[in-house]
């Protein structure tokens, strides 16, 4: 082998024809000499999916197909005095977004409803059959209110969904704010991903006390449960909460209809040493005497827990064994068999991990998990509410049966008369309390209020997922980057503190599957070899070379050639005659082949290759750009796929498409990526070289980026926000990333380019502090406007009696008699484009002080007192009244808005950032004239302690300083995406600094500076340039 000429991490030059021998899958992440440019894959795909297109996805699917299905399960309700009387729902559906205004119903836009303080509603609509009487009279009521719905934006029934730019802003909406939130009394609500572990997945772990566990966490639409078999002091129980104690794991086989101890051992395996571990459970069977199956639900009878005082518990163990054991697996006409298997794979999982410790489930694992969207949390909660509606009827039906009535009660009437779905939804949207007693499920925090502190903080908010581990725990597993994240989960976007490595966040291709319909899938699998679980006996389950096959967690059968198998699902999914999102993932150690169609797994397409070659060619992508060909035109092709984390285990993804090199097999390589950056979600995306940056800089830069203030949508300045912060003169970086196009953040920016000089200058420049320049403050730069809302509202207090608005009071003369008065129109509001002091009053509002009067008598000026609304600002401070809102509420009550403005320019001790997670407060403010300025008459916007860098290692921001300063050179604008320097998405250091040289920059990007006091040259060249700074919502007053 000859020795190797340059550095190990040196690249290999293009056309070279001894390449250095590398190892094995070394240059899997090297491209080749010409590769296909498949970035425009990436906005076609935001086109289709977009950025919060999973909660779009899951709430669609909940108002099309999960409402229906719920209510099918529930779809009769009886009187139990008389079953004649019933109430059955024939078809339910959601209809347009609307509100009743004086007994009409007028249609509402999302607009409206943030002005109003209403919430974003639309009815739920059902067709009815019931009877009425002794006589059982059938009636049929179309189209019957049960109650109203909060509506996702952007969903199908929101009024917005599939409208283009132009109606958008006739609707007052911004094109690009994404939609997937609710607004509930005027406030926008968000639904935050919710992460679970796997419903219907056996996990092997070890508990508290270092005891190997074998648990399953089942979910049904009827029942939850979970089911854990634990081995304590080798001998294997069953922990079940409906029992006082353990039950033998043997017992439970007996009581299922498994008696003889030679077919639980088939059941698991033959190998000896199962036999072996399973002795001492077999030996406890026989000590207690149970031999039977009737034996063994005595035995289970006797440690049953008491559930109420007249509860008899003679075969309750049974009906445990049947609906809560296990609960997922099916048990049809008594036949316990599928269970008994199930159970059996269960104690094979667990002895297999006692004698190889290598085959324990990680918890923390991303395959491992399931998210939680919007529909399904919807879902859970609509679900708990209809039944309880229904319940509601029959109680009152069943009370007031024995009433003698003039007319007849009905089950519609009764229904019609409840509040419980539309109170219901609201108020757990609203408070974000998800309290469903059913399923024991008691959650806070599950919505929050949407930031709208800058555009970025509201997407940041979209694609965050948040656990239900406890914050205040101390383990460092949960908190790790697991290398299962790659391309799933942002490695930099997540919290400082306790909630570190906890709450994470979508990256910027990865999506979030909802359930699919399984019948069909189910019938697949056995039509293509799948032997089926009730032909099989307990020797053939685990026969040699034949793998059992796994459907959402329920044993199917098995099969005999895996792989087979395997590819032929593979095909029919890349032929689009299966859903794009199955999972088909074949598990070598255990022996089996999980086939997933369930909802809440991450993934995320890869464009498939065939030994090393992609498929997408640039004819693809010519038509792609042509506008002839769309992303789900290259699923339905079967040259890009959707990978889960599980099957991602099967494939060998290159990062970029390969080229021969010695030590890597081509034909090996299944996957490639679309583009390396989309490893990174939608705000660390924002950062330019972020692989140039120490890590938790760009973590810092997450947060901070989300603090930043900035335009946050089109219609800012007709949104009536409670408190709004803008930058005046928000600019787009010079040094930009692809992903910042993608987003929209170039349209919506965030901050401003600063020029900005890398030196020491006086003693107001320590820990970060950085100097500004006066006349650039003076010109506009980091000046903000913070507005504010003030709301007054007239009440009624019955008797045509309610608060009034008065005009200012005048002298003879027309002055005015209280000089506090001075902002007010004739009208008695305050003017807009009025400037308005600390105690000036707003609204001049007067309240009557009887509130019951003599009828046919109208009140007088003396029957009202004074209760203006006062304005309560800064002593000395100027602020202006940008707008003023009259609207009723929902009450009908006149509702008075106030938008009062404030414009504010910085100040020592307002804090800036840089992109790089390198935050300073303002340390002074020194005029222009002594701030040094270069040969060319450039003098900087700010100064930056050059100590800085070295401990902060962020050489991301030297960079972005040069390509910056190169960008307002040459008049382009360059771009540091991460890892895209090979594929053209990141400028090369050395490209940027040779355009300094052709304009006459210094190659490093130093510049000549003369002293702004003394007039003599600086001593030191002096690093300095365009970066883009940020303002945070932190100021000094």
């Amino acid at each position: 082998m000859p020795p190797a000429t340059s550095a190990p991490d040196a690249p290999v030059a293009d056309g070279d024809a001894e390449a250095p021998p590398v190892p094995t899958y070394r240059s899997l992440a090297a491209p080749v000499s010409n590769p296909v440019d498949k970035f425009a894959l990436l906005p076609a795909f935001l086109k289709v999916r977009g950025l919060v297109k999973e909660h779009i996805d899951s709430f669609n699917y909940f108002i099309t197909k999960g409402i229906k299905n719920i209510v099918r399960a529930n779809n009769r309700i009886e009187a139990r005095s008389d079953p004649g009387i019933y109430l059955e729902y024939k078809n339910i559906y959601i209809g347009e977004p609307s509100v009743q205004v004086d007994f009409r119903v007028e249609t509402i836009t999302p607009h409206f409803c943030r002005l109003t303080d209403r919430t974003y509603s639309a009815p739920v609509i059902v067709d009815v059959e019931y009877t009425v009487g002794k006589t059982h009279a059938k009636h049929r009521k179309p189209s019957f209110t049960i109650g109203y719905m909060p509506i996702m934006l952007r969903s199908y029934a929101c009024v917005l969904n599939g409208k283009d730019e132009a109606e958008l802003a006739r609707y007052g909406e911004c094109p690009l704010d994404p939609g997937g939130y609710f607004i509930v009394k005027g406030t926008e609500k968000v639904i935050l991903i919710q992460e679970q572990l796997s419903k219907n997945r056996i996990i092997i772990d070890t508990d508290n006390k270092g005891r190997v566990t074998a648990s399953v966490t089942s979910s049904t639409h009827e029942v939850k449960s979970k089911t854990v078999i634990c081995m304590d002091k080798e001998k294997i129980y069953l922990h079940l909460n409906q029992f006082t104690k353990p039950i033998p794991i043997i017992v439970v086989m007996k009581a299922m209809g498994i008696e003889t101890d030679q077919e639980v051992v088939q059941m698991v395996g033959r190998d000896p040493r199962y036999g072996d571990l399973l002795y001492l459970s077999i030996q406890e069977c026989a000590t207690e005497r149970i031999y039977t199956q009737q034996q063994a639900l005595q035995y289970m009878d006797d440690k049953v827990t008491y559930a109420g005082a007249g509860n008899i518990k003679d075969g309750r163990s049974k009906l445990i064994l049947r609906d809560v054991f296990v609960a997922h697996v099916p048990v049809n006409n008594g036949n316990f068999q599928p269970k008994c298997i199930y159970t059996a794979v269960m104690l094979r999982r667990m002895l297999d991990a006692i004698l190889n410790s290598d085959t324990f489930d990680d918890k923390d694992y991303v395959g491992n998990k399931r998210l939680e969207l919007s529909g399904q949390l919807v879902s859970l909660l609509f679900e708990d509410l209809f039944k309880t509606m229904n319940t509601y009827a029959v109680d009152r039906m069943n009370k007031n049966s024995d009433m003698a009535r003039s007319s007849p009660l009905d089950f519609s009437q009764l229904i019609m008369q409840q509040d419980v779905i539309t109170s219901g939804l609201e108020r757990a949207i609203s408070t974000g309390n998800w309290d469903i007693k059913r399923f024991k499920m008691h959650r806070k925090g599950v919505s929050q209020v949407l930031s709208r502190l800058s555009y970025m903080a509201s997407l940041g908010y979209m694609t965050r997922i948040t656990p239900q581990f406890e914050k205040t725990r101390k383990t460092s597993g949960p908190r790790a980057l697991q290398p299962s994240q790659w391309g799933m989960l942002c490695p930099c976007d997540t919290p400082e503190g306790e909630a570190c490595g906890l709450t994470k966040n979508l990256a910027l291709m990865t999506h979030v599957t909802t359930d699919q319909e399984e019948g069909p899938l189910r019938n697949l699998c056995f039509s293509l070899g799948v032997e089926d679980l009730s032909l099989l006996s307990g020797e053939e389950i685990h026969a040699p070379g034949s793998f059992l096959v796994m459907f959402n967690g329920l044993i199917l059968g098995k099969h005999r050639q895996p792989q087979r198998f395997a590819n032929n699902m593979r095909t029919f999914r890349r032929s689009g005659k299966i859903g794009e999102f199955v999972s088909v993932f074949v598990n070598e150690k255990q022996h089996c082949i999980h086939i997933a169609s369930d909802g809440g797994r991450v993934c995320r397409p890869l464009i498939i290759a065939d030994k090393g070659r992609s498929r997408v060619k640039e004819h693809h992508m010519k038509e792609l750009r042509d506008g002839i060909r769309s992303f789900d035109d290259f699923l339905r092709d079967g040259l890009i796929e959707y990978l889960d984390v599980n099957e991602e285990n099967n494939a060998l993804i290159a990062l970029y498409e390969h080229v021969d090199q010695d030590g890597v097999q081509r034909s090996s390589i299944t996957h490639i990526e679309i583009e390396p950056m989309t490893i990174l979600g939608v705000v660390a995306g924002l950062i330019p070289y972020p692989h140039h940056n120490q890590s938790p800089r760009n973590t810092y830069q997450c947060a901070m980026g989300k603090q930043a203030m900035g335009n946050i949508a089109y219609n800012q300045l007709f949104r009536a926000d409670s408190l709004l912060y803008l930058l005046v003169y928000a600019q787009r970086p010079l040094l930009t990333t692809k992903t910042i196009e993608l987003v929209g953040y170039d349209k919506l920016g965030a901050g401003q380019n600063a020029t900005v000089a890398v030196m020491s200058y006086s003693g107001y420049d320590i820990e970060d502090a950085i100097v500004m320049n006066k006349s650039s403050l003076d010109r506009g730069f980091g000046r903000c406007i913070a507005m504010k809302k003030y709301t007054v509202t007239s009440e009624k207090y019955g008797d045509g009696i309610s608060d009034r608005i008065a005009k200012p009071q005048r002298d003879r003369d027309g002055v005015l008699i209280k000089q506090n008065m001075r902002a007010l129109d004739e009208d008695g509001f305050v003017a807009p484009g009025q400037i308005i002091r600390n105690h000036d009053i707003y609204v001049n509002k007067q309240t009557p002080k009887v509130t019951n009067r003599t009828p046919g008598t109208a009140l007088t000026d003396r029957d009202y007192r004074d209760s203006p609304a006062v304005y309560k600002g800064v002593d000395g401070e100027t602020t202006v009244v940008d707008r003023v809102m009259l609207c009723s509420d929902t009450n009908d009550k006149l509702t008075i808005k106030c938008i009062i403005r404030h414009t504010r320019r910085p100040e020592v001790g307002d804090k800036f950032s840089s992109r790089h997670g390198q935050k300073g407060v303002c340390g002074t403010i020194v005029q222009q004239e002594d701030f040094p300025f270069s040969e060319k008459g450039i003098c900087p916007d700010l100064i930056m302690n050059p100590h800085g860098f070295p401990s902060r290692m962020t050489i991301g921001k030297m960079i972005e300083l040069l390509g910056g300063k190169a960008g307002v050179s040459c008049g382009r604008f360059h771009y540091g995406s991460i890892f895209g320097e090979p594929s053209g998405n990141a400028d090369k250091v050395e490209d940027i600094s040779h355009t300094l040289v052709k304009h006459g920059f210094s190659y490093s990007g130093k510049d000549f500076l003369y002293s702004g006091i003394l007039g003599h040259p600086l001593q030191a060249y002096v690093f300095m340039g365009p970066i883009y700074y940020q303002k945070l919502k932190h100021m000094g007053s």
